[in-house]
């Protein structure tokens, strides 16, 4: 899910205003048909809802239609959080983000351990080796957090050295939530309830737990043979670092809201302070579970990806501007690329490139 996010947000002028709403309820209606796995989509314009729906099914066996209120699995857009969970517990004086992992997993091979720092697992540039790539193959059973680390503490070899490159990591953000735990003495989806959703009011978010319910769930899914089997979890599902919160739309706009006001703290003060260049963009940076250029005016994007889901979202936090879609069908970018397109053609122009580096999150 890693993008790169292009400049240059241009105003829309009323008469082509008017025509965007509808233009978008069409894209969504033609590519999400009512009998089938679907879509949520939020846009706001100049701090104005233009566009707010559901479309398709969020459970095909019951029927159940996507709304507003339909919770989705984030996948990776739940860095966000993992990432505000460990500025908040650093604002408490819980820890540090220069802090090396020695400090919190003493069993951490030590020629890796003491280098590998909090920024670094923050940013994506800690070298760290993916779990998906070190697991067994035959693995059945759903990893959890504490398998990563049993997976990779033991390896005495990272792909760079820490800092020096970008490539995007869960394994760092399963690694951040055991962080959380240690430095809370909360399980992390008690933290994150706590400090993140009860104060924010996000009443209907949660983390994935196996086998504990999940209000008003989108299940998952993917076309295979033109048609959409089941495909709701997968062996790397019950993570839950690098994927595993539950939002709907109307949660996640409070979040958003949040982040806007600096209610939980300050975001554009915490990318400044650990925020991350990527050199392979140029001119794109990776900081508190954001990808985002212009830094003293950031644009913000993430995505998340997984067997059965596939989110986007894009907000530039000055020109109260965002765009929201989640949906539970896998492989779903071209819808998002038709959000995106109506968007640029009806003045935003540059958001038309906003996607393009979305296989850096792969």
């Amino acid at each position: 899910m890693k993008l790169v996010l292009l400049a240059g947000l241009l105003y829309i002028s009323l008469p082509t205003m008017a025509q965007v709403p509808k233009r978008l309820d069409s894209v969504m209606r033609s590519m999400n048909a009512p009998t089938e796995p679907g879509a949520v989509l939020l846009v706001r314009v100049n701090g104005k809802t233009i566009c707010r729906n559901g479309y398709g099914l969020a459970n095909a066996k019951t029927k159940a239609l996507i709304t507003p209120e339909t919770n989705f699995r984030m996948a990776s857009i739940s860095k966000q959080f993992t990432a505000m969970s460990i500025l908040l517990l650093e604002k408490d004086g819980k820890l540090s983000v220069d802090d090396p992992l020695t400090r919190f997993f003493p069993e951490f091979n030590l020629q890796v351990g003491k280098k590998v720092r909090i920024r670094h697992l923050l940013t994506h540039t800690s070298g760290i080796l993916d779990y998906e790539a070190v697991m067994n193959p035959q693995q059945r059973e759903q990893l959890l957090d504490i398998d990563v680390l049993t997976l990779i503490k033991n390896r005495d070899s990272l792909y760079f050295e820490p800092g020096t490159q970008f490539r995007y990591s869960n394994s760092a953000y399963c690694l951040l939530a055991l962080v959380i735990e240690k430095a809370s003495g909360q399980s992390f989806a008690s933290f994150i309830k706590q400090r993140i959703f009860q104060p924010l009011q996000m009443n209907q978010s949660t983390v994935y737990e196996a086998g504990r319910p999940i209000r008003s769930r989108a299940m998952g899914y993917r076309k295979e043979g033109g048609k959409f089997v089941f495909s709701d979890q997968s062996v790397t599902s019950a993570t839950k670092g690098d994927g595993g919160v539950y939002t709907s739309l109307t949660d996640y706009k409070k979040w958003m809201d949040a982040l806007e006001t600096n209610k939980l703290l300050d975001l554009k003060a915490a990318l400044a302070r650990t925020g991350k260049a990527i050199p392979q963009t140029g001119d794109s940076f990776y900081g508190a579970g954001w990808f985002y250029r212009q830094p003293e005016n950031p644009m913000l994007f993430h995505s998340g990806s997984t067997c059965g889901f596939n989110n986007y979202v894009v907000s530039i936090p000055s020109e109260r501007f965002l765009m929201v879609c989640f949906s539970n069908k896998a492989n779903n970018k071209p819808n998002a690329l038709a959000i995106i397109n109506i968007l640029a053609e009806s003045g935003y122009a540059k958001l038309a490139d906003i996607l393009a580096l979305d296989d850096l999150t792969q």
